[in-house]
């Protein structure tokens, strides 16, 4: 199998860098989808309570080929259970779902700001994580200012914040920002989102040619380059192999160089964060 890597957190724990998202897969195919994932080398699995699918998340997991021990599993909360209270218990309740007595990481999915919210939530976070049911916990479409705040509250600082980030929507100064505080990056869409053209963009295919590998691929190679953990999802187990299968070729500078390019301020596909504040 080939080996997929490893980036640092800054509570001393780690994360595999290449992770198979979950959203948009219904609940009935999770186990197979998922099993043939982790079939295909990937430790990283990373699912919410939005998604509706835990339960069938935790069935491939309780099937797997591979022990608990060797897998990472995220979970990431509702809006409408924020709270601390209301977290506390909705962490116990992904855990029955998901037949686990630990998640490797928690989010808070959405900051949701006009409710005011998230701090009281990442309070419970941080219990949590105390008391051994999460091992790493961090944010997820939070904004700098959202995640200083936390901080200034709780002296604790997430190990990571899941962002959209493709090669269409880099978010550059974003990156600089977290990285400055210690904080990893997981890049959700990173192939685009529904609607992206990127598959379909002349730069990268010309580069997929040279290397004989898919735009996906080369997509997928962009973000690990950049030190970015990357979380392309597929339904379909053929392809979420072939997302996998990106560890034999490496871009030049210059290839890099040339996806940097392809940046547009009006690449995101999904909403802003302090958009989103529906109590889902």
């Amino acid at each position: 199998m080939q080996e997929n890597p490893t980036l640092p957190l800054n509570d001393g724990k780690s994360i595999p860098q290449l992770g198979f998202g979950v959203w948009r897969l219904e609940e009935d195919d999770a186990p197979k989808v998922v099993g043939a994932a982790i079939d295909a080398g990937y430790r990283h699995i990373d699912t919410a309570q939005g998604y509706d699918n835990e339960a069938g998340v935790g069935r491939a997991i309780a099937e797997a080929s591979v022990g608990r021990e060797e897998l990472f599993i995220t979970s990431k909360l509702r809006n409408g259970h924020q709270g601390y209270d209301s977290a506390l218990r909705s962490l116990d309740e992904s855990l029955a779902r998901l037949q686990l007595d630990y998640l490797d990481l928690f989010l808070i999915h959405w900051p949701a700001p006009q409710h005011d919210r998230y701090a009281d939530t990442w309070r419970a976070f941080v219990e949590a994580q105390k008391a051994g049911k999460v091992r790493s916990i961090g944010v997820s479409n939070f904004l700098p200012q959202h995640i200083q705040r936390i901080i200034d509250e709780t002296g604790v600082t997430p190990a990571v914040n899941q962002l959209e980030l493709h090669p269409a929507y880099q978010q550059r100064d974003i990156r600089e920002w977290h990285r400055s505080h210690d904080i990893q990056i997981e890049c959700y869409s990173p192939l685009g989102g529904k609607d992206s053209k990127l598959l379909d963009n002349e730069v990268i295919g010309r580069i997929a040619e040279t290397h004989g590998k898919s735009p996906a691929q080369v997509i997928i190679r962009w973000h690990l380059q950049q030190n970015l953990i990357v979380l392309p999802k597929s339904s379909k187990p053929e392809r979420a192999k072939d997302n996998f299968d990106v560890w034999n070729f490496v871009l030049s500078g210059e290839e890099v160089r040339r996806i940097d390019a392809l940046d547009r301020p009006d690449g995101k596909t999904l909403p802003q964060p302090e958009d989103n504040n529906e109590l889902f």
